[in-house]
């Protein structure tokens, strides 16, 4: 297990975003953008993908006993902040408008039939069946000069 493996099972357990650990890193005075952060969860084989370094993780975790528990002079307590971000976590309900347009009943009159509903019952001749390959133009990007 590496460094971005441990950073990435504290972001989901404690529900953090990208803003918010980066919150967390000024804290402790480590500058870092969210698009940097961002790196660090990206998998392995992704071009913009980051190894996390011990510098990282320890001002990240220094930080985060600062965020939970605050500090000598004004402390918190762990479960409330961790409370704070499950609220911020849950999706946002939306509001039904309260004012709805009515909504039209249908009777069995209202409907015309389609030509799809009749049936086709008709005998035709068998047409000759076009191969799906002639009507394929290649035009390769190409414009041709008659």
């Amino acid at each position: 297990m590496n460094n971005n493996d441990i950073f990435k099972k504290l972001r989901v357990a404690l529900m953090l975003r990208d803003d918010q650990i980066e919150e967390i890193l000024k804290l402790v005075d480590f500058r870092m953008s969210k698009g940097e952060i961002g790196n660090f969860f990206r998998s392995e084989d992704h071009p913009k993908f980051m190894e996390c370094g011990d510098q990282v993780l320890r001002n990240f975790l220094n930080g985060l006993v600062i965020h939970l528990r605050g500090t000598k002079e004004n402390p918190k307590n762990p479960s409330d902040v961790i409370a704070v971000h499950k609220q911020e976590a849950k999706p946002k309900e939306f509001k039904k408008s309260e004012v709805t347009a009515p909504k039209k009943e249908f009777k069995a009159g209202d409907f015309k039939k389609s030509a799809a509903s009749k049936p086709k019952f008709k005998d035709k001749k068998p047409t000759k069946k076009i191969e799906i390959v002639e009507k394929v133009q290649y035009k390769n990007g190409k414009n041709k000069k008659d």
